[in-house]
Formats: C-alpha cells, sequence, structure tokens
C-alpha cells in the first residue's frame, strides 16, 4: 500500500478473540458509558434548570460536563459497537472524523482544567476582587478561547496526519484511532513534520499544567490559613481529587503521544488510552458534585418537580427584576442570559443568596466549587 488512499478502512484493536470476552469489554464499557452519560447529563440539567446555579463557576461545569459526553461518546461506543459485532473495521472518514474529535474535545477539556483552575485562584485567593477579574463577558471569553483554540489544534492535526503517506498496513493498535498509532503506519520520515506540531501542542499542554499546579500551590498555601479545620478539609477535598484528576491526564497523554516508539507495548498503550480517554469523562461528575451542596440541592430539587405536580416546592427569592412567569424552581432558561445580566443586579442576587445560606449555615464558604 503505497498511501493513504489505498485502502477504504482502518483496523482497530479488538480486546479480546474469545466471543464471551468480546461480550464482557462490551458490557463492561456498556456500564461505564452509562454512568457517564447519567452523571454528566444530571450536572447539565442541573445547572441549566436551577437559576441559582447561572454562575461563573457552574457555567465552567457545564461546559466540561458537555465536553466529557463528547469525549467518551468519540471513543467508547464504536468500540462497544465492534465487539458486539465481532468485527473491528471503521472506515477512513470515520477514523479522520475520530482523530479530529478526540484532538478537538481532549484539547478543550485540559484548556477548561486550566481555566477552571485559574477560577479557583482567584475565588480563594483574591475573593474581593473576584467578581471584577470573572465577570460574565471573562468567562465567555475564556470559554469561547478554550473551544475555538481546540478546534484550530484539532484541524491542523487532523489535516497534517492524514496529508502523510502509509505503507506499513492499516492495522491500528488501539480501540479507536489515535495519532500516534496511525503515525506508526507511515512511512520512512514522512511523519515528522506531525510529531513536531505534537511537541509544540505538548509544550503547551506542560505550560498550562504547570500553571494549574502554581494555581493550586497558592490556594493551598492560602487554604492553610483558613482557621476553621471543617473549613480546611473542605477545602482540600475538594481541590485535591480535581489536580488528581488534571495530573493523570495529562501525564497519560504526554505518555501515549510522546513515548519512543521503542517502550511502545500494546497492553500499556491500551492501559493508558483507557486512563486518559474513559475514566476522566467518568469520574469528573462525581468529583464535582459529591461535595457540592448546592449542586446536590438542586439535583434533588429536580427529582422531585418531576414526581408530580402535588410535590411541595420550595420557592427562592429573586429580585423583582428577574421575576416572570418563567422563573420558578424546575424551569429551564438561557444559561448565557443569566451571565449577561447587568452586573449590579448579580451582584445584589448573589449577595442575597450568601446571605440566606450564611443564616442556615454559619460555616458555609463563599466558594462553592
Amino acid at each position: 500500500m503505497s498511501n493513504s488512499s489505498s485502502f477504504n478502512d482502518f483496523l482497530l484493536l479488538a480486546f479480546a478473540d474469545a466471543w464471551e470476552l468480546q461480550l464482557l469489554h462490551f458490557l463492561l464499557f456498556l456500564g461505564i458509558y452509562l454512568a457517564a452519560l447519567l452523571g454528566n447529563g444530571l450536572i447539565i440539567t442541573a445547572v441549566a434548570c436551577d437559576h441559582h446555579l447561572h454562575t461563573p463557576v457552574y457555567f465552567f461545569l457545564l461546559n466540561l460536563s458537555l465536553l466529557d459526553l463528547g469525549c467518551i461518546s468519540t471513543t467508547v461506543p464504536k468500540s462497544m459497537a465492534n465487539s458486539l459485532w465481532n468485527t473491528r473495521a471503521i472506515s477512513y472518514l470515520g477514523c479522520a472524523a475520530q482523530v479530529f474529535l478526540v484532538v478537538f474535545l481532549f484539547a478543550g477539556e485540559f484548556s477548561l482544567l486550566t481555566v477552571m483552575a485559574y477560577d479557583r485562584f482567584v475565588a480563594i485567593c483574591k475573593p474581593l476582587h473576584y467578581r471584577n477579574i470573572i465577570g460574565s463577558s471573562a468567562c465567555v471569553r475564556m470559554t469561547a478561547a478554550a473551544w475555538a483554540s481546540s478546534f484550530l489544534n484539532a484541524v491542523l492535526h487532523t489535516a497534517n496526519t492524514f496529508s502523510i503517506s502509509l505503507c506499513q498496513g492499516n492495522v491500528v493498535d488501539q480501540f479507536f484511532c489515535e495519532i500516534p498509532q496511525i503515525l506508526k503506519l507511515s512511512c520512512s520520515d514522512s511523519y515528522l513534520s506531525e510529531v513536531g506540531l505534537l511537541v509544540v501542542s505538548a509544550c503547551l499542554t506542560f505550560g498550562c499544567f504547570v500553571f494549574v499546579v502554581v494555581s493550586y500551590v497558592q490556594i493551598f498555601t492560602a487554604v492553610l490559613r483558613i482557621p476553621s479545620e471543617q473549613g480546611r478539609h473542605k477545602a482540600f477535598s475538594m481541590c485535591l481529587p480535581h489536580l488528581v484528576v488534571v495530573s493523570l491526564f495529562v501525564s497519560t497523554t504526554m505518555f501515549a503521544y510522546l513515548k519512543p516508539p521503542s517502550i511502545s507495548f500494546q497492553a500499556l498503550d491500551l492501559v493508558g488510552a483507557v486512563l486518559y480517554a474513559v475514566v476522566p469523562p467518568t469520574v469528573n461528575p462525581l468529583i464535582y458534585s459529591m461535595r457540592n451542596k448546592e449542586l446536590k440541592d438542586a439535583l434533588r430539587k429536580a427529582v422531585e418537580i418531576s414526581g408530580g405536580p402535588n410535590e411541595q416546592k420550595k420557592e427562592y427569592a429573586v429580585p423583582n427584576s428577574r421575576k416572570d412567569p418563567k422563573d420558578k424552581p424546575g424551569s429551564c432558561r438561557p444559561f448565557i442570559f443569566t451571565l449577561l445580566f447587568s452586573r449590579g443586579e448579580r451582584h445584589m442576587y448573589q449577595d442575597r443568596q450568601r446571605r440566606d445560606r450564611q443564616r442556615s449555615d454559619p460555616e458555609e464558604k463563599v466558594w462553592t466549587l
């Protein structure tokens, strides 16, 4: 095969040859996929439908859940279908689309995790300046920059990867189309341009990771000055899992994309791919909701409202200028509409929320994520 146009499909890695093991793989991935769909779907529903969560930190969390859904939906369903139907094939265009979506969504997720680390840093280390730094327009700009830069990155990598001549067959040693595995099929030195792009992307990723680590060092330094032991425990319990997921995501991704071919083992490559492509989208909803009282209350309220019209619903006080027939618990309103409200009205509303929380729970802190 002289180039990539001489075949119409690729053959992905099969987890096992025996039908029983393939069925086990299908059921395992099905459980993981459904858990990810449920967790991220609940977060998206709660944030979109509860106007009390229409704040910058939950805006970032909603975007993260959207990216997580896209990430796991790009890789896992195709692998499940191949195991169920006892096939390994993926079309050439399907492989190109998978490469584009993998790079786009995972780059977007890491960019957003970096933005969320900055948001946490400002909220904890500079609480008096939080509203001036993380305003509604800043939220939209940072999120748009994360999506746009990831899209450009994906276009460059996909176009460059599939312009390379492939002469080593069409067998991809991974359960989805991954750039390093496709580069193994290239001829001679034709892959060096894509390797250069990968190195540049890795340097940018490492720079963002350093920024995240420095931000958390500052956060932990500020947390240690909190007089309340309960407050310190709450801060560490929310920040440490996020840092662990970011570290796992970056380390496994950089290992998968930058390791030399001489240390490439099929089992090792498979474990690394699962760790960065399957685990983060599944565990992120647990990390960001398990100890988040506001998010759990919003989910509980949504469940109660869906239970029937006779359920007793708690009414929340909202500014007069925002009251309308649709502004009631459980009604979904455009999130961007809330973010772009006038700053004075939004601050008045947030101050009222904070006073209500402090009256009900004196230990409640200003930051919740």
